[in-house]
């Protein structure tokens, strides 16, 4: 099993039967990329983060540390209540379980895509990723 696999299997044993239902896998991590993809890469995503006052939860994905904890509110107040709506209408769930399964979800997800505690520049390790995962779900 491979890491994107482990995190989606968290976030939705996080969600429930509910997210389990709405698509498994595979739709939660569309979603997540969407997002990344919207926000121009992991840099743009974790911006809007730092924007709306959560500089130090980001630092903590971003570091070699433990990693603090979101809430669904603060992730839905990060990226806005319209992208959670539209997150929460494509996965078939409530907004406020689709906010909180990226609560879960993304602190993982962004720790393992900043080793050394860096940002990858030029976003190569996002590539790799999202070229991993559209082989696995979509190729």
């Amino acid at each position: 099993m491979g890491l994107f696999d482990q995190l989606a299997g968290q976030a939705i044993d996080m969600l429930g039967s509910q997210g389990a239902r709405a698509g498994g896998q595979s739709d939660l991590l569309a979603s997540v990329m969407d997002l990344i993809n919207q926000h121009g890469g992991l840099q743009g995503l974790l911006q809007k983060f730092q924007e709306s006052g959560l500089q130090e939860q980001v630092a903590s994905w971003i570091g070699t540390g433990v990693n603090a904890q979101v809430s669904g509110e603060q992730v839905q107040g990060a990226l806005g209540a319209d992208t959670i709506g539209q997150i929460a209408a494509k996965l078939g769930m409530a907004p406020e379980a689709a906010s909180g399964g990226l609560a879960a979800l993304l602190p993982q997800l962004i720790d393992h895509l900043t080793p050394n505690g860096q940002v990858p520049e030029g976003n190569d390790l996002m590539a790799q990723g999202l070229n991993l995962l559209k082989g696995k779900f979509f190729g």
